[in-house]
């Protein structure tokens, strides 16, 4: 039995587009870039309200704004475009078509109305309860249903993932196993079946709660399971912007991983571990042993500290050994200091690549540690971790791979190329300096969530040394840096998609295929092998790296040793 399917070849990239595929691409990627709109300015009343100079908002609408940003950045952004990337992953990279193209749309529309309720229940005022709403504080019933039905279309949507595998393996569109990118996105899938499992079983009984069917929540049971939901569905960006690292690398450099087993490998540690790191924000609960902390910060969550810690070798590691193939082989760093540093897809990648590392990655497992994380808990530390993992790591990834996808997904020129090239460069180094600062003035003690670090008009007021306030000024200059390299980011690909330069391709075409039988595509393009014989040096064929691993490492050690000096100080107080 014959049937028709909508295929088109991008001619630059070689790349097979599924005609429902690439709409559901282009739909999601829209969505979530309209989120970080929302959230992009909402970002910016928060930080010029944390400006101890500035104090934007009242009380009141500072919590509001707040809720309304971290869902919309956190969640919904971020959760979109990741949607995007699994299509892309399974559909285009397999060169199959999408499985229930239909269910997708259903799944794409139960998120725009969860994030669009969720959105209206927070901005009538009365769910003030930021990203972690911890109960017993209650939002109106509409927070919480949003919420269900977001991560029901999502769960959809990993569903039509895993059966669009499933058609590329029956119909014999490639051979082997799947690329190295796909997996990093079935990783992420994964991770996202469990993160999803668990915020049913705690937010649909508080949506119960929120509407007097259910009588109690308990507070320490909510706060165990909702982090298992909300911090493990930071680790489905993680495996994600993994993936687009080794995406772009292939796409720039046409770079190959060092050893797919061993980043392979690195992504199984994810599946396994990975979530273990949400004890980290547990660690100060009294309900929990101390044998569960230990266990879940230290053996457990290592593993998944090497896994990352792989990636950030293998990828830069593949570009060198890329570059240096091409000629760049004078001593430790030319094959960088040659590299397309004006490709935003590249720039952007490679700043990801190195502020998820030296940034989110240490202050991670330092407050992963069960005794310095009592020195930073519920500091304003944390959110100046998580904006060094998940903005400077994913959303930068993300943005770097919008380059790519402009042209040959969504055929259009770019309206301003000679901004694209910077604007990397000014949203990753103003949120770099926006997580370190904040980071710095949480070592000093500045509260998470109070939103005047004066205590302005209390009764026993708190004065922090002249250093935090500092440090809190110019997280808030360079959060205004970041908002204005974000600013530059809309402004382009919005711009781009809809009034950009058409590109002229070749549209899609009814492809009859057999059932059981690929769509005809074009040949493989033939790759020869990359000799390693005559690059490196010292015996390594990606000597740079292994610098460039040696001072991460030195960095990790002495950061590490700080924090437990940090922490002598302290013991006094016993």
């Amino acid at each position: 039995m014959a049937v028709n399917r909508n295929f088109r070849t991008c001619p630059s990239t070689g790349l097979v587009y599924h005609e429902p595929a690439e709409k559901l691409i282009r739909w999601n990627a829209v969505a979530g870039v309209v989120s970080l709109l929302v959230g992009g300015v909402l970002a910016l009343l928060v930080t010029l309200t944390r400006w101890p100079a500035v104090k934007l908002l009242p009380p009141d609408w500072f919590y509001l704004v707040l809720t309304a940003h971290g869902l919309d950045m956190l969640v919904f952004w971020i959760i979109f475009f990741e949607i995007a990337v699994l299509y892309f992953a399974a559909s285009t990279l397999l060169k199959c078509r999408l499985a229930t193209p239909k269910v997708a749309w259903v799944a794409f529309w139960l998120m725009i109305v969860g994030a669009i309720t969720n959105n209206i229940a927070v901005f009538k005022g009365d769910s003030s309860v930021m990203f972690t709403s911890y109960v017993p504080m209650g939002a109106h019933p509409l927070f919480y249903l949003g919420f269900i039905l977001f991560a029901v279309g999502a769960l959809v949507a990993c569903f039509v993932f895993f059966g669009t595998l499933v058609v590329g393996k029956a119909e014999k569109t490639y051979n082997g196993s799947i690329p190295l990118v796909t997996f990093g996105a079935v990783t992420a899938a994964i991770i996202a079946v469990f993160t999803i499992a668990a915020g049913a079983i705690i937010l649909i009984p508080t949506f119960l709660w929120s509407v007097g069917l259910v009588s109690h929540i308990d507070s320490l049971m909510y706060r165990t399971v909702w982090w298992a939901f909300g911090h493990s569905s930071q680790q489905i960006n993680v495996a994600a912007h993994v993936s687009v690292w080794y995406a772009i690398a292939a796409i720039v450099f046409g770079a190959k991983p060092m050893s797919e087993k061993v980043s392979r490998g690195a992504f199984v540690l994810y599946i396994l571990f990975l979530q273990l790191a949400s004890a980290h924000h547990l660690l100060a609960d009294p309900g929990l042993t101390s044998n569960w902390k230990i266990f879940n910060t230290s053996y457990a969550m290592y593993l998944a500290v090497l896994a990352s810690m792989v990636h950030g070798l293998t990828v830069p590691g593949a570009i060198e050994v890329a570059q240096r193939g091409k000629g760049f082989n004078k001593g430790l760093f030319e094959w960088l200091r040659k590299a397309p540093w004006g490709n935003p897809c590249f720039s952007g990648m490679f700043m990801s690549l190195v502020g998820f590392g030296f940034l989110g990655g240490i202050s991670g497992v330092m407050m992963g540690t069960e005794q310095l994380n009592l020195i930073i808990h519920n500091t304003i530390y944390v959110p100046g971790h998580f904006h060094a993992t998940v903005v400077v790591g994913t959303t930068l990834a993300f943005m770097a791979l919008t380059y790519f996808l402009i042209p040959t997904l969504f055929r259009r020129e770019l309206m301003f190329p000679g901004m694209a090239k910077w604007q990397t460069y000014v949203y990753g180094l103003g949120m770099m300096g926006f997580s370190v600062f904040m980071m710095g003035a949480g070592t000093l003690g500045v509260p998470r969530r109070h939103w005047d670090m004066a205590f302005s008009g209390a009764a026993l007021p708190h004065e922090f040394p002249g250093a935090a306030y500092l440090m809190m000024g110019l997280m808030a200059v360079s959060g205004v840096l970041a908002t204005v390299g974000g600013a530059m980011y809309l402004v382009n690909t919005v711009g781009s998609v809809f009034f950009g330069k058409k590109i002229v391709t070749p549209d899609f075409k009814r492809v009859p295929v057999r059932e059981g039988m690929a769509p005809a595509r074009p040949p493989e393009p033939a790759v020869a092998p990359a000799g390693h014989g005559a690059i490196g040096a010292g015996g390594f064929v990606a000597p740079g790296t292994f610098v460039l691993a040696m001072v991460f490492l030195t960095s990790f050690v002495l950061y590490y040793f700080v924090n437990w000096k940090y922490l002598s100080t302290v013991w006094p107080l016993k």
